[in-house]
């Protein structure tokens, strides 16, 4: 069954607010895909969410972090929940390369996108969620990318602190989540140089089929799906945030040409890469 979710995005470049209640979390009722990158703190109450098709529970003082691509559904709500959070569109994502500015942790972040904090660390967020609020309401068009950009970075940062020094795995996994999480590990370490279903497969020393039929039980998305989803997210941070020919790209990223790496991008993106870059 195919999945059409609806695409969430945010209208400014960096939106905050301190304190989201139940009105506007019952929008997120329905599953949707972001396009946007959100971090939320969870300050009161408990709510159940569907994060990448993956039953969490969010309670006090966990902290949420959902990348762009991430399909969200929030579901049950055990009491009174309020969250705060900040935001930042596509077009401000899209000029940061994510792999590189979460370093080593960008595979235990979409493996694990809630990570409890002790109330001083819950604190400072809850702190620094209140300045960008204070920011994005007094000014919510005056944001400059390149500002939206810096303050994604420093709680990227962060959050890259907070991952660093955990395992891998923070609860038990079931055999089909264990391999999903190290497929996607595998495909960040080497979709530079490999788009190949039957690549990950021979990597993890299972069958193509067990591979593809457990990828998308547990995501829901299918091999390569997922594969082109990490190449797309480097491809558009090149675009934007460097001056490197089409070519340049096309060749660093080992496409046998730069006609072959356009219609790749355009298969996933629906235009062409100089049409992305110049939108």
């Amino acid at each position: 069954m195919k999945h059409n979710f609806p695409q969430v995005d945010l209208p400014v470049e960096m939106l905050a607010w301190r304190d989201v209640t139940e009105d506007i979390l019952n929008l997120y009722r329905q599953s949707c895909r972001l396009k946007a990158c959100i971090f939320a703190l969870c300050t009161e109450g408990t709510i159940t969410a569907s994060i990448n098709l993956m039953e969490h529970k969010i309670k006090k003082n966990d902290l949420i972090i959902l990348m762009p691509g991430t399909i969200l559904q929030l579901n049950e709500q055990v009491e009174k929940v309020r969250l705060c959070f900040v935001g930042f569109s596509s077009h401000c994502v899209n000029g940061i390369n994510l792999l590189q500015a979460t370093m080593g942790s960008f595979s235990k972040i979409w493996d694990n996108p809630i990570v409890g904090v002790s109330d001083l660390i819950a604190s400072y967020f809850v702190d620094y969620f209140a300045l960008l609020t204070r920011i994005s309401l007094s000014h919510p068009t005056a944001t400059s990318t390149a500002m939206a950009q810096s303050v994604l970075h420093s709680i990227l940062l962060g959050i890259n602190a907070l991952y660093a020094n955990r395992p891998q795995s923070i609860l038990a996994k079931s055999r089909k989540e264990e391999i999903c999480q190290k497929f996607v590990q595998l495909v960040i370490e080497n979709y530079m140089t490999e788009r190949r279903a039957q690549f990950y497969a021979d990597k993890l020393g299972i069958s193509l089929q067990h591979l593809s039929t457990t990828v998308k039980q547990v995501t829901g998305r299918n091999v390569l799906e997922i594969i082109s989803h990490v190449v797309i997210t480097d491809v558009k941070a090149r675009l934007k945030s460097t001056d490197m020919t089409i070519q340049e790209i096309a060749y660093s990223l080992n496409f046998p040409s730069a006609s072959f790496f356009g219609k790749y991008f355009k298969r996933h993106m629906g235009m062409s890469p100089l049409e992305y870059r110049n939108s």
